[in-house]
């Protein structure tokens, strides 16, 4: 392939890339931060499907690492007026929070005397 012919593809898709993405930001599907794409179906589920969903998309649960990510979820929870469930759990340590991966969190944004380790935070 000509890289002429390649840049055309490459443009092509780039421009249906963007209608399609418009589209989604129309139906208040997508939204974006720091290069990172969040997305939701807007229906409601458990933590352990919220998990399954994320990954059948290519994708990962959320989990805010800047403030920024932060407003990205939090545009999905004022939008649907209902929770958000974030990569995150309670560590062997009461009261301590970690990614699901294990590692310490970089962010928090917690309201105040939250997590509190109830499971409603």
């Amino acid at each position: 392939v000509a890289d002429d012919e390649m840049g055309d593809i490459n443009r092509q898709l780039e421009r249906r890339i963007s209608r399609l993405e418009g589209v989604l930001r129309l139906e208040k599907t997508i939204t974006e931060s720091g290069g990172k794409i969040f997305a939701t179906n807007g229906k409601k589920a458990d933590f352990n499907t919220t998990l399954q969903k994320c990954k059948e998309a290519g994708g990962s649960i959320a989990a805010p690492r800047n403030p920024g990510e932060n407003d990205a979820i939090q545009y999905f929870v004022k939008t649907f007026n209902t929770y958000a469930y974030l990569g995150v759990k309670e560590s062997l340590i009461p009261g301590k929070f970690q990614f699901l991966d294990g590692t310490e969190l970089s962010y928090t944004n917690w309201h105040l005397n939250e997590p509190s380790g109830k499971g409603e935070e």
